[in-house]
């Protein structure tokens, strides 16, 4: 019996699978199929899945029973994996140690649960944690082909923005030069190089620049990786003119960093410039301050795209803005 399944490349199966269960979209009656280099996820509204998904049909053998942690607590739970660690956001003691108790007796492959603790914070970008089981907040995490090393107590990191990721990865060249101005442990620079792509991360965060150095070594792209710790703006000096994409993902504060982004672009210039602002008008606001900051580049705002949603009204999003030099 053929049933309803997103078809996509291995490397991409995790990532894939954690946007569909976000959407509550996976049959869990029915196995993943590898076959041929390829993930078929057998989902259960095929009119629910995102366009960007390819659906076929598809033979999947009925699954056999695993215990999984919506199995085991009665009530509606959500939760991250980066790498064998469990992330889940509590507010509730009770509940956050029951979902613990249940991610640990599951069928997850899991060593530590997290509970987080607060907001991200301070220039650092990294939050507190409460830990719930297990010891180690150290995890290597798989998207697209890339591993990242990391540690969440140090770092910052979201899973959740692995689509985002891969659609700015996909317009990466052979020879471009980027530079990630907030790059953390390397999600943007390390698959960047991996396409051929000379690459330059920025951090204000040591260990998270001391990460994305291993992350290059582990994905065998050390040769094109450059790591600088460091406040972007004393680092644009030397490397004025240089970059022919600029990512800025720093959405509550990347405008004041508009001005740096403009030294270090080159004649012709792709930034991905990141933003949190009200729904009533998304856009707007970076668009005018990318225009009002770039004075002398002709600018074109090829893509307005909503990331997620980030909190009550507000949204996440991102402009994919061409500079070009008059």
């Amino acid at each position: 019996m053929t049933v309803p399944c997103v078809r996509v490349e291995r490397e991409a199966g995790e990532e894939t699978r954690q946007a569909l269960a976000e959407r509550d979209l996976i049959d869990g009656t029915h196995e993943i199929v590898h076959e041929d280099g390829s993930l078929y996820i057998p989902v259960t509204d095929p009119a629910a899945v995102p366009d960007e998904y390819e659906v076929v049909d598809r033979d999947a053998p009925a699954r056999e029973t695993q215990t999984m942690p919506a199995e085991l607590v009665d009530f509606e739970l959500s939760y991250e994996r980066i790498g064998d660690i469990v992330v889940v956001d509590e507010d509730d003691p009770e509940r956050a140690r029951e979902l613990a108790d249940a991610i640990v007796a599951s069928a997850l492959p899991v060593k530590t649960v997290l509970n987080r603790a607060s907001k991200i914070k301070g220039e650092q970008r990294v939050r507190n944690w409460e830990l719930l089981a297990g010891e180690d907040t150290e995890a290597v995490h798989r998207e697209y082909g890339c591993e990242f090393a990391l540690d969440l107590a140090a770092v910052y990191f979201s899973p959740r923005l692995a689509t985002e990721r891969h659609r700015v990865i996909e317009q990466v060249e052979a020879g471009e030069q980027v530079f990630d101005m907030f790059a953390g442990v390397g999600p943007f620079v390390i698959p960047a190089a991996k396409r051929g792509a000379t690459a330059v991360g920025v951090d204000i965060n040591e260990t998270a620049i001391r990460y994305l150095r291993d992350n290059a070594e582990r994905n065998g792209v050390a040769d094109r990786v450059t790591a600088i710790h460091g406040d972007v703006r004393d680092v644009a000096a030397d490397y004025k003119g240089w970059a022919d994409r600029l990512v800025m993902n720093l959405p509550h504060s990347a405008e004041e960093f508009l001005n740096t982004a403009v030294r270090l672009a080159g004649e012709e210039c792709v930034l991905q410039y990141y933003d949190i602002q009200h729904e009533d008008d998304p856009f707007g606001p970076g668009e005018r301050a990318i225009r009002e900051a770039v004075t002398d580049y002709e600018v074109t705002v090829e893509n307005r795209r909503v990331v997620r949603s980030y909190a009550p009204h507000e949204e996440n999003v991102v402009l994919d803005a061409r500079l070009s030099r008059v």
